[in-house]
C-alpha cells in the first residue's frame, strides 16, 4: 500500500497511469519504479483528451436490498467489460457479508481479474466512525475484517494508493478530485465506483434527463451508498452516473455536488477506478 500524495493532474496522472511513477531517493534526485508502487494502472496512458464529453453504456442494475449496493455496482462494470454470465446471486457467494466496503468490492473485483485501482484516505476501518449512525450497529463487527483485508491486500495483489492532502516541496498536494474524475473518464479508459453520501444527492428533473443536484443538510447524517461515474459532459460540466437505487438508467450529477458527496465525512472519499482497456473479458473468471 502506499502513502500517495494527489499532485496536479496534468503532472502527475499521466505519470502514474502510465505504470511508472517518479519517487525521491536518498539523495533528493528522482528514479523511475515500475508499475506496482505508486500505479493507477498497469496499461499505457499518454493519449491527449481531445474531447469535452464522453459516456460510456453500462448497463443499469438495480440493487435489491439496502445493502447491496455496491455488489449491484460491481456487476455492472463486470457487464460493462463483457462478463455478462454471471448476475448479483453469484456476488453475494463470493463476498459473503452484508456489510460491504469499499475494500470488499476491490476483492471482488480482484477475483474477476478486473485491472483496477483503489484509492482512499483512510486505511482500514476508522473507529471514529463509531459515533455515526449508519456505521453503529456494525463498526465494532466490522473493524478487525476490514483491518485484515486491508492489511493483506498487497499480498493479494490489491493496489491500494492512499490520498493525502499535504503540501509536497512547496507543491499543494489533494486527494482526488470531482475534475480529476472527468479528466480520467474523457480519456475514454476507465469507469468509477464511487461511494458517496446520498444524503448529498437530492432527485430532481429537468427538461432531458433527471439530474442529482447537490444541496447541504443542516445534519451530518451520513448514509454511504454506491454509484458508478461512467460519463462526463463537459459543456454542461455534469457526470453521468448509474445509481443502483434508482428506477432509471441515466443519472445525472453536477461536478460541485460529486465533489460534496464524495468528500462527505465517512465516505473516506473511497473510489475503484477501473480499466476499460487491454483486457480479453471472454477469458476472466472469478479465482475461487
Amino acid at each position: 500500500m502506499v502513502l500517495w500524495p494527489f499532485r496536479l493532474i496534468a503532472d502527475k496522472l499521466v505519470k502514474m497511469i502510465g505504470g511508472r511513477a517518479a519517487r525521491h531517493n536518498a539523495g533528493g534526485d528522482e528514479e523511475e519504479v515500475e508499475a506496482n508502487e505508486g500505479r493507477l494502472f498497469s496499461f499505457r496512458f499518454d493519449r491527449p483528451v481531445s474531447c469535452r464529453s464522453r459516456f460510456v453504456d453500462v448497463p443499469h442494475v438495480r440493487q435489491r436490498f439496502d445493502w447491496d449496493c455496491g455488489l449491484a455496482c460491481v456487476l455492472m462494470v463486470l457487464r460493462t467489460i463483457g462478463l455478462e454470465q454471471y448476475d448479483i446471486h453469484d456476488l453475494e457467494k463470493l463476498c459473503r457479508t452484508t456489510s460491504i466496503w469499499t475494500v470488499d468490492l476491490a476483492y471482488l473485483l480482484h477475483k474477476f481479474s478486473v485491472d483496477f485501482s483503489f484509492l482512499t484516505v483512510t486505511l482500514g476501518a476508522n473507529p471514529d466512525y463509531s459515533a455515526e449512525s449508519y456505521y453503529r450497529e456494525q463498526l465494532q463487527d466490522d473493524i478487525g475484517r476490514v483491518d485484515g483485508l486491508f492489511e493483506k491486500a498487497l499480498e493479494a495483489g490489491i493496489s491500494i494508493q492512499v490520498c493525502v492532502s499535504t503540501s509536497y516541496q512547496h507543491v499543494d498536494c489533494r486527494s482526488i478530485s470531482a475534475k480529476d474524475i472527468s479528466w480520467l473518464i474523457l480519456s475514454g479508459q476507465c469507469v468509477a465506483v464511487a461511494l458517496v453520501n446520498k444524503i448529498k444527492l437530492s432527485q430532481s428533473w429537468t427538461k432531458d434527463a433527471p439530474v442529482a443536484e447537490c444541496y447541504m443538510s443542516n445534519t451530518d447524517y451520513m448514509a454511504g451508498h454506491y454509484v458508478v461515474i461512467c460519463g462526463y459532459d463537459g459543456d454542461n460540466g455534469e457526470f453521468e452516473i448509474r445509481d443502483p437505487a434508482s428506477s432509471r438508467k441515466y443519472e445525472k450529477v453536477s461536478m460541485k455536488c460529486l465533489d460534496e458527496a464524495r468528500k462527505s465525512y465517512g465516505t473516506d472519499e473511497d473510489i475503484l477506478l477501473v480499466s476499460l482497456n487491454g483486457r480479453e473479458c471472454e477469458n476472466l473468471s472469478p479465482k475461487l
